[in-house]
């Protein structure tokens, strides 16, 4: 069981949706120090001052986590100013919602650069101080559309594809390698905050963003490797190896709705 008490986290795109949920139950837990990165300055001071004002310690770091230097600079200040990171919280993503010919190059940049790139420049820059003191635990936010195709998603899709599978390498290599370094995979369906305003589900139940929170860090308490929500997600790779691929198209696409579920996306504005 990985503990949070008098511990040091951090969470990227921590200032608001479940960032910024995940922060606060974190510090109702006993969490030591709660360290904040994000790109929108203004939104995270007020995170930090809220929190600030219930007695919580917090740091706060403006970062856009596409930029591989200022990772590293931020990192090292980070580790002058508050210490050791015992619990990374890779959250920060975006997603365009867009069909893959309408995206401009810059949408492809930025979608993998947050979503697949920046998690492992920022997991490099904190993992070997785990590594030396065998104590950590990296949770990363991926998604169940890493497990399922879906149109308007395709460059969302292939970020968390990638997520997925160097998470899961990760947590072999921590393993066989006898860290103690934890790794758990936050594999999601839709969770209602602003980044999938719009989407629509006919079967599968939207995520309530204090559901998503409280899996989450339950599965860090209890070191679970893999975090799904809700419980149908746990059998998309069963029902995927069974059904040749045009089946699953027709149950998962067109009985379940899930290829018509971004027809209205608008996402944050």
């Amino acid at each position: 069981m990985s503990q949070i008490k008098s511990k040091n986290a951090l969470i990227t795109g921590g200032a608001s949706g479940i960032g910024k949920l995940m922060g606060l139950q974190l510090l109702q837990k006993g969490l030591s120090t709660l360290v904040i990165w994000d790109v929108n300055e203004s939104l995270m001071q007020s995170t930090a001052n809220e929190l600030t004002q219930l007695g919580f310690k917090v740091f706060t770091y403006v970062v856009d986590v596409m930029n591989t230097q200022q990772v590293i600079d931020t990192s090292l200040l980070v580790k002058k100013e508050v210490g050791k990171i015992d619990i990374l919280i890779n959250n920060a993503g975006i997603i365009v919602g867009k069909f893959f010919i309408d995206h401009s190059h810059s949408d492809i940049d930025k979608t993998m650069g947050i979503n697949s790139l920046a998690l492992m420049h920022i997991t490099k820059a904190f993992l070997g101080e785990m590594i030396q003191t065998k104590e950590g635990h990296i949770v990363n936010i991926a998604s169940a559309a890493g497990m399922v195709s879906n149109p308007k998603m395709s460059v969302y899709v292939a970020s968390k594809f990638a997520v997925i599978g160097w998470s899961d390498s990760l947590r072999l290599e921590m393993e066989n390698a006898n860290t103690n370094v934890k790794i758990t995979t936050v594999t999601p369906f839709y969770i209602s905050t602003g980044m999938f305003d719009g989407v629509k589900s006919r079967i599968v139940p939207i995520v309530t963003p204090q559901k998503a929170v409280d899996k989450i860090i339950k599965g860090i308490e209890n070191n679970q490797l893999y975090v799904r929500m809700p419980g149908i997600v746990y059998i998309i790779y069963l029902v995927k190896g069974l059904l040749p691929i045009r089946w699953f198209d027709t149950v998962v696409g067109r009985w379940f709705g899930m290829h018509q579920s971004m027809d209205e996306f608008k996402g944050r504005s």
